[in-house]
């Protein structure tokens, strides 16, 4: 760049040139100097290349100099067009579709701004700087063109698995960005309340240093062990949601827990994060590296069925070492799951009704275990079990559990304000993914006919009232809706929910919705009834059913699944039929509700009481613990 900088610059009247051979300075017409140019190329030639005139003895040499520059050029064709959008034909291979679709196009993102700012950059340069500019020019484009085809070359060698993870995560951004968010669609979307807790409760869950029960059974078994987790998705639904809670504990109580998860559908990435939850990058050959290692693994869903396959076919010895705790009780995942079910020593289910469901599929298909399959129920975990006053292993002499009821009324008077509602509002809320299993179409009719049933009766109060009766306060039944925005949600059943809301007024100021989020005690503390309406089969258990009534809230369910075993009627809640039959009955009970505070209070307190007895922690890990125990246990 200096010598270039010296040719081009003002010209002296007697140029010296100096001899390569004698080292003195040889005057213009003598013979050396004619002998030593009779073969050099103009000046104005060399000026533009910058070589020194030796090259240019040999032809050969220049002829490589001209195929180099119309390679370089021909480089900065192609790589302008590009950098321009010129790419009809599809000829790189639809990078730009991928940078717009794909969660890993951040990458390419990148890349392709890079290559653009470069190819603008010495654009400007030879406008400023003349011939000196183009070769700056094709300098710059050749370097990043290697780098882009190092780059494309690397993603091809990934192969076609890493190609369809790719696509599957464009799939999930398009449905996300489907699913409604917004409040001017929902018309009343609220939530959520973290901050809120936090400024009330004067406490986080981020906060607590561990849950571990340090002289339990289960804590002296897990201590120091090494634990593989799967999961087959990340959304905040109950097996995700169950599995995180799980891998808390664990490390809680001195194990080492590493996770695999299937899909990364949902937002527990970050909350796994928050825990210092180790996820595996890979979920094939890493996950079962890491699965072989560790003394045991356990998979949560059905949907594990395919990876479980393929470890037990990489590892022979895993069948010894792997617990599938099955979350689900339809017969499609059953189908999924049955060409595994007899290799893996230990099956665990949730409930009762799904453990005798999922046997009599097996007896159909003549499948049989020579391990009887163990029943593992859920519990309310200590963080909501603090704020509901339950004592725990998070209550302090700050914090006890007379502490914390004073401060949940706090919150709810909070939260109930932030929504707008009455003190003689009934909230009654139905915190699940939202698609036609759980039943919400059906809710919302039976709200309907409990709402224009209100309205007759405030007909008859004020037709009193104008007799001289005492004025009373109208009592109105409010209903929320979760979670929006989950993965599990079926975008196209949550827009038929919004329509029929839409086409019925008396449900236009009813009806409420909350984004999926994991901070749901404020939730739960500003409820009046929790609604479990699943249909078909019903509930596999329905950890929110306990959850409520872990906060002293009555529970109105579906008669089938796991809320039967849960919920006794008259007792802790109210029962009504699968289906059409069971919306008249529902709007009944949601009638009945509204009109007698002193029944939910005291439905209410039975499920407290219940959920004290049968489903806290220490009651689900007593009981995982033997099944833990008879895993890992040598022969």
């Amino acid at each position: 760049m200096d010598e270039y900088s010296k040719t081009s610059g003002k010209q002296t009247s007697r140029p010296v040139l100096k001899s390569i051979l004698s080292g003195k300075s040889t005057p213009r017409g003598s013979p050396s100097f004619r002998r030593l140019n009779s073969s050099r190329t103009p000046r104005r030639d060399g000026r533009i290349t910058g070589f020194n005139t030796n090259c240019f003895r040999s032809n050969r040499i220049v002829l490589w100099l001209l195929l180099i520059t119309l390679w370089a050029y021909a480089g900065f064709y192609i790589q302008s067009r590009w950098a321009h959008g010129d790419n009809n034909e599809g000829i790189f291979g639809g990078i730009d579709d991928e940078v717009e679709k794909s969660d890993g196009g951040s990458e390419l993102s990148v890349s392709k701004d890079a290559l653009t700012d470069e190819v603008k950059i010495s654009v400007n340069q030879s406008e400023s700087n003349g011939s000196r500019g183009v070769l700056h020019r094709m300098l710059s484009v050749k370097k990043t063109s290697k780098r882009s085809r190092r780059r494309s070359s690397s993603r091809s060698r990934r192969g076609n698995k890493k190609k369809v993870l790719e696509s599957d995560k464009s799939n999930e951004v398009e449905e996300e960005e489907e699913i409604p968010q917004t409040n001017s669609t929902y018309g009343m979307l609220v939530g959520p309340f973290g901050s809120v807790e936090d400024r009330v409760l004067e406490w986080s869950p981020a906060k607590r240093s561990g849950t571990c029960e340090r002289g339990s059974q289960f804590a002296k078994l897990v201590w120091s062990r090494k634990f593989v987790l799967i999961f087959h998705e990340l959304s905040m639904t109950g097996a995700p949601l169950s599995m995180m809670e799980l891998a808390s504990e664990l490390l809680s109580c001195g194990a080492t827990v590493s996770v695999v998860a299937l899909s990364r559908r949902g937002g527990l990435l970050n909350e796994l994060a928050r825990k210092k939850i180790k996820v595996l990058e890979d979920k094939d050959k890493l996950s079962f590296k890491a699965a072989s290692k560790a003394d045991l693994v356990i998979a949560g869903s059905a949907v594990c069925a395919s990876w479980i396959e393929q470890y037990l076919d990489h590892s022979m010895a895993g069948t010894r070492q792997l617990v599938w705790w099955i979350m689900e009780n339809r017969r499609e995942y059953f189908d999924r799951a049955k060409l595994v079910l007899n290799r893996v020593k230990t099956l665990a289910f949730l409930s009762e009704s799904q453990s005798k469901q999922w046997l009599d599929w097996c007896a159909e298909e003549n499948i049989k275990f020579k391990h009887a399959p163990s029943v593992v129920p859920l519990s309310v975990n200590d963080e909501l079990a603090f704020v509901a006053g339950i004592s725990c292993s998070l209550n302090t002499p700050a914090f006890s559990t007379e502490k914390m009821l004073e401060k949940r009324l706090l919150l709810r008077k909070s939260v109930r304000e932030e929504m707008g509602l009455k003190d003689s509002d009934m909230l009654v809320i139905a915190l699940s993914s939202i698609n036609p299993a759980k039943g919400h179409l059906l809710l919302l009719e039976s709200l309907d006919v409990a709402t224009n049933k209100m309205s007759v009766d405030d007909g008859k109060s004020f037709k009193k009232m104008l007799r001289g009766s005492k004025e009373k306060k109208g009592k109105d039944v409010k209903l929320l809706v979760g979670s929006v925005g989950s993965k599990s949600n079926k975008v196209i059943y949550v827009k038929s929910l919004l329509a029929f809301v839409s086409n019925h007024s008396s449900l236009n100021n009813s009806v409420m919705w909350t984004p999926a989020t994991t901070r749901v005690a404020s939730l739960y503390s500003a409820a009046d009834v929790y609604v479990i309406n699943s249909q078909g089969l019903g509930e596999t258990f329905g950890r929110v059913t306990i959850e409520a009534m872990a906060f002293g809230i009555p529970v109105l369910g579906t008669d089938a699944g796991g809320t039967k075993e849960i919920v006794e009627h008259n007792v802790s809640g109210l029962l009504h039929p699968i289906g059409h039959p069971g919306t008249t009955l529902l709007s009944k009970h949601l009638h009945y509700l509204l009109k007698n505070p002193s029944e939910r209070q005291r439905l209410g307190l039975a499920g407290r009481e219940k959920v004290k007895k049968t489903y806290l922690k220490k009651h689900m890990y007593k009981t995982f613990w033997q099944v833990l125990y008879n895993t890992m246990k040598v022969g």
